[in-house]
């Protein structure tokens, strides 16, 4: 398979309707509303990724943010590739080079919720933790039942960390 040239970059403003539209196309995560992906791509845009083709087109994005009351840590929130660029290693590239980009800021944990069974959000999160050299801590922050009345898996908190800052460039 031949790797597409993808460029990594902080979001801009203009990409909100980009992204709406490619998280609709990665079922089965859950979309949110285009003035919340405008958001994401202007106020969160330090802590989040967007990569493109050459041609200009967003191909994936990870978006996150620093919780107020943990400012060592980037809790990503979403991890978006198109199906055609899967297999590629895409999304750890994202996600390395945006743990490398907020370490500069002193960020040293890493933290995600993933629903049980999503093989690929954990496989992405243990190569990520384990390039870190950290292990993950789980527990269930978000129950079905508790939260989302039955109409949502469980959401389970990885977090992880402290890893060295800043990083050194860990992926090619």
């Amino acid at each position: 398979m031949t790797k597409t040239p993808i460029t990594l970059r902080k979001p801009h403003d203009t990409d909100g309707l980009a992204l709406n539209q490619l998280v609709a196309r990665c079922e089965p995560l859950d979309r949110n509303s285009v003035y919340c992906n405008l958001l994401q791509c202007s106020d969160f845009a330090d802590t989040s990724i967007a990569a493109l083709t050459e041609a200009n087109e967003l191909v994936g994005f990870i978006s996150g943010y620093i919780p107020p009351m943990r400012q060592d840590t980037l809790f990503v929130w979403q991890v978006a590739v198109d199906s055609r660029m899967r297999g590629q290693g895409l999304a750890l590239r994202m996600l390395m080079a945006l743990v490398e980009r907020v370490s500069a800021q002193g960020v040293c944990r890493l933290e995600t919720t993933i629903s049980p069974g999503n093989g690929a959000s954990e496989a992405l999160f243990s190569k990520a933790f384990k390039l870190l050299g950290v292990e993950a801590r789980t527990r269930t922050l978000f129950d079905s039942t508790t939260h989302f009345n039955g109409q949502h898996d469980d959401e389970v908190l990885y977090s992880a960390g402290p890893f060295a800052t800043p990083l050194t460039q860990q992926t090619a």
